[in-house]
């Protein structure tokens, strides 16, 4: 009887030290964030105002950089990481109904807007007649560009245009007949070596250098400002919420604020306006 009372309490023992190794383990993987970005100043911006909260509330943080505006939002669904930080809403509404895939936007952060860019004129007036022209091919940020370009005065496009599924076709008047060329957003600022005009998202044109250079940029509509994506089972995650918690927080409004950084320029969101006011 001694012997199995000493081998069940050893057995005991040994359970209950591989609960507490795997549920150290278990925690500790918990506390091992993945954050996804696409090349430009998305990913300085979690490093420089999210990131520095989260170590301190225990966080360890890893950034992954994706070239492209497909593969962050299936590495988030399929787990590889456990947010994103590089796309507007819309944009997001429209590829994870395409997917099928359950993502939701977390919170809104201030966003680089769409310019137009040029080497070889100083403002939009002077822009020629049969200029050539590029513009992003996916159609959330093909849409917006439109829309920006009519704005601008350079074209007009059908007035039920849908930003999910808009193209080239969508132009009903081009007075200037302006040579348009949809290409993927990350191949624009590259392009103004051998086009007029370039419409380039903001990360793009700040990744490449040229953001500064814009000869206008839009002012962005809050369905096109950048958001923090999440997989929607985790919106109750406790990550989660404290991401949520620091975006909105203090630090965070003072690192958009520094003079001595880009983000100063970004349009900010409502929420951010109108906690500021």
């Amino acid at each position: 009887m001694r012997l199995t009372h000493g081998f069940k309490s050893k057995s005991a023992l040994l359970v209950a030290t591989l609960f507490l190794v795997f549920a150290g383990n278990a925690y500790a993987d918990a506390k091992h964030l993945v954050i996804g970005i696409s090349p430009g100043p998305y990913g300085d911006l979690f490093k420089q105002a999210i990131a520095p909260s989260l170590e301190k509330k225990g966080y360890s943080i890893s950034i992954k950089e994706f070239s492209d505006y497909v593969q962050p939002n299936l590495a988030l669904s399929n787990k590889s990481i456990d947010a994103n930080l590089f796309q507007h809403e819309t944009y997001l509404k429209k590829f994870s109904a395409d997917k099928g895939l359950k993502l939701s936007a977390l919170i809104s952060v201030p966003t680089a807007g769409v310019g137009i860019y040029s080497k070889k004129y100083k403002t939009v007036a002077d822009i020629k007649d049969g200029a050539s022209l590029t513009l992003p091919n996916d159609p959330t940020n093909l849409a917006r560009a439109l829309s920006f370009l009519q704005t601008a005065g350079l074209i007009k496009i059908k007035p039920e245009l849908d930003p999910t599924k808009a193209s080239e076709k969508d132009i009903v008047e081009n007075p200037k007949h302006l040579k348009i060329h949809p290409l993927e957003a990350a191949q624009i600022p590259r392009t103004l070596d051998s086009v007029d005009v370039a419409v380039a998202t903001g990360n793009y044109a700040i990744a490449s250098g040229i953001y500064p250079t814009a000869i206008d940029r839009e002012v962005i509509p809050e369905n096109y400002i950048n958001v923090i994506a999440v997989r929607t089972d985790d919106l109750q995650a406790q990550f989660v919420k404290d991401i949520k918690e620091i975006v909105e927080s203090e630090a965070f409004a003072k690192v958009m604020s520094d003079p001595a950084k880009i983000f100063k320029d970004f349009q900010k969101p409502a929420w951010l306006k109108a906690k500021n006011n």
